[in-house]
């Protein structure tokens, strides 16, 4: 309920700024004021609808309206909040340039005795051109700024679709550890995150990724979250090509926490994870033997859930190198504690739309690529698909080809 209210009030200050700037800013007072009030009233009440009721069946009819005007809604605010500063330089020049409306008569001289009496209506003051004409100018500077903004914003979101619905971009890393045994240098995952089946999404952007993991000859295969946003029964059919999945060591799956929104839980995605011959790693580890080495993989439940680190890491020989699946990139402080080598993580999205990326660092150590913390290797995948608004923009989706390497290794 909190939350609900805090979104509310949110959306409807954002649309008040929307208001005073695309519609009083633009219009007189009138019709046209009326119909476009009342349109931007509707696309305000959109927004909370969509965002309640996406996973419903009737909220799929939803889904398109509402998160693409969402988006434009966000890179409206953005233009227009960037444009405030030239804005207010030219009402200023505006002001300066029109002459302030003055009355031409001049008041009577006060005459000596008892007041006259006044023949005829009193004289009405003359009203100077220049009011009526500082309106107008204000009438196109409002104009123009809402021009600007309206046509930078589906610019950005028009390009923003085209990159989220596209196809992922293949990111190689190579990752030297430290510890690791020189057998396995050369392993190579294939990590995928934030997939995001849901009401923006159909089998082919599934098949797409399952054709693009293939392609790399990966010898594990990552998914670290984030997979889907629903239950089985409404995307059971598009998480189906997951079971062409290649590789020589198998494939593996964390919880996100969208697995722990789904209406019946992340209980009934593990088991049709397992009959797709995906395995999901609960807090716990398996073995990855490559050339006689032995590698330590584990996976803990995204934060959402209960993640236990003790279960998946407690006990294990150390002089091994070892790889922890996190869903979120935080999950690092606690894995530092257990000797882990590199921890493989996605829910960030890498931002998904500028400029958020600059926002995540608020509760995440790292955006998107790789980077130390706690003296624990990270790489932060941003994610197949997307969240919301089917936008991408700074944001690439993406599939990560991560080699490992030892140091001082080739």
């Amino acid at each position: 309920m909190v939350f609900g209210l805090v979104l509310t009030l949110a959306v409807a200050g954002v649309h008040y700024y929307l208001w005073r700037r695309l519609v009083r800013g633009t219009t007189r007072p009138g019709r046209a004021r009326r119909v476009l009030t009342w349109s931007l009233v509707g696309l305000g009440a959109l927004v909370p609808v969509t965002l309640a009721a996406s996973r419903s069946e009737f909220g799929h009819w939803l889904a398109w309206p509402g998160f693409f005007w969402l988006a434009v809604m966000f890179y409206l605010v953005v233009f227009l909040v960037l444009l405030e500063i030239p804005r207010g330089v030219a009402a200023v020049l505006l002001r300066r340039r029109a002459p302030v409306a003055q009355a031409l008569t001049v008041p009577p001289a006060v005459p000596e005795g008892p007041p006259a009496v006044p023949e005829g209506p009193p004289a009405v003051p003359q009203v100077s051109a220049a009011e009526p004409d500082l309106v107008s100018r204000r009438l196109f500077l409002g104009r123009a700024t809402a021009a600007v903004a309206g046509v930078g914003a589906l610019a950005t979101v028009g390009y923003g679709i085209s990159t989220a619905l596209g196809a992922p971009v293949v990111e190689p890393v190579r990752i030297a550890l430290p510890r690791l045994d020189p057998r396995l240098s050369g392993l190579r995952f294939a990590v995928v995150s934030d997939i995001h089946l849901g009401p923006l999404t159909g089998l082919r952007h599934t098949e797409r990724i399952v054709r693009m993991i293939n392609e790399l000859d990966a010898d594990v295969v990552a998914i670290v979250g984030d997979l889907v946003d629903g239950t089985v029964a409404e995307l059971g059919p598009l998480a189906e090509p997951l079971k062409e999945l290649q590789s020589r060591y198998g494939s593996y799956f964390v919880t996100g926490n969208h697995e722990f929104y789904t209406a019946n839980g992340p209980g009934e995605w593990m088991a049709e994870l397992e009959r797709l011959d995906v395995r999901p790693l609960r807090n716990e580890r398996v073995e990855i033997i490559h050339r006689g080495a032995v590698l330590d993989l584990a996976g803990v439940d995204d934060v959402t859930g209960e993640p236990d680190f003790e279960r998946a890491l407690g006990g294990r020989d150390r002089s091994r190198s070892s790889v922890l699946l996190a869903h979120q990139p935080v999950q690092v402080a606690k894995a530092a504690g257990y000797g882990v080598d590199l921890q493989l993580s996605g829910h960030t999205h890498g931002g998904q739309m500028v400029p958020f990326n600059l926002i995540v660092p608020m509760q995440q150590p790292v955006v998107s690529g790789l980077a130390t913390v706690d003296g624990v290797q990270v790489y932060v995948t941003r994610g197949a698909g997307f969240w919301g608004p089917p936008v991408r923009v700074g944001a690439p989706p993406e599939i990560t080809l991560a080699e490992l390497t030892h140091v001082g290794g080739s």
